[in-house]
């Protein structure tokens, strides 16, 4: 337990002191945020823009944070020989992904913080009280998993550039089709069907019905996000290569 709390305090610095992490993670979450709210580039269901953006950010937060910015620091450490040293530390292969994991969970709580902060200042108004909270908060936890799983599956597996491309062209495409900023009403069935299997469009889809419309959840949805945070992890941990 002592190793794995280490490296994860070790992986919260390492997040904050890289500045292109903080630019993915922070900077254009919070560009995006107050972009899509203040201009009519995409449509939005009624309630207002912020109410429909910012849940959809946070989600957006997350597939930053957890896949992206996850994958890519971890391919390469892995292409500069970091990880094959750290695997034969006592910290071991299952405690390193754990710390990573856990390490990301941290760096979205602060994001959440000041994602929040800004939408507010945007005049957001979450519905759903306390409940949508824990609701929200529960989708966020499932789907950061699910995304971390997926990030270092990527990166276990490929070369560093090779990882950095997919990443980058994964989170593009995820953005895109996930109902993050793009209502997924406006998309084509098949489309929105597949959307609401992925880790963030089902993560997406739960925090725009808890907070932006105050609605019941659906229960698709946490079975989504329940199968990528088992399934993804593991197979990150079963098929991870350290060299």
């Amino acid at each position: 337990m002592r190793a794995w709390w280490a490296q994860t305090r070790a992986e919260v610095r390492m997040t904050i002191r890289r500045g292109e992490t903080l630019l993915l993670t922070l900077g254009i979450p919070v560009l995006l945020l107050v972009f899509f709210s203040l201009t009519h580039v995409t449509t939005t269901p009624a309630g207002g823009r912020i109410n429909f953006i910012a849940p959809g950010i946070l989600a957006l937060c997350v597939l930053s944070t957890s896949l992206v910015a996850l994958s890519i620091a971890t391919g390469f450490e892995r292409s500069y020989g970091v990880l094959r040293r750290l695997h034969v530390t006592p910290l071991g292969q299952r405690r390193m992904i754990g710390a990573k994991i856990a390490g990301v969970i941290v760096t979205e709580f602060i994001q959440v913080i000041v994602l929040s902060l800004v939408a507010l200042t945007l005049h957001w108004k979450p519905h759903g009280g306390f409940s949508a909270g824990l609701q929200a908060a529960g989708a966020l936890l499932l789907g950061s998993a699910g995304c971390a799983g997926i990030g270092l599956l990527l990166a276990g597996r490929l070369r560093a550039e090779v990882n950095l491309a997919a990443s980058n062209g994964l989170y593009l495409v995820l953005l895109l089709m996930s109902g993050i900023v793009v209502p997924l009403s406006s998309m084509p069935t098949v489309v929105r069907h597949l959307a609401l299997v992925l880790p963030s469009g089902a993560m997406a889809d739960v925090l725009h019905q808890v907070l932006g419309r105050a609605g019941s959840f659906n229960a698709t949805d946490w079975w989504s996000l329940g199968v990528w945070a088992l399934a993804a992890p593991f197979l990150a941990t079963r098929t991870f290569r350290f060299d």
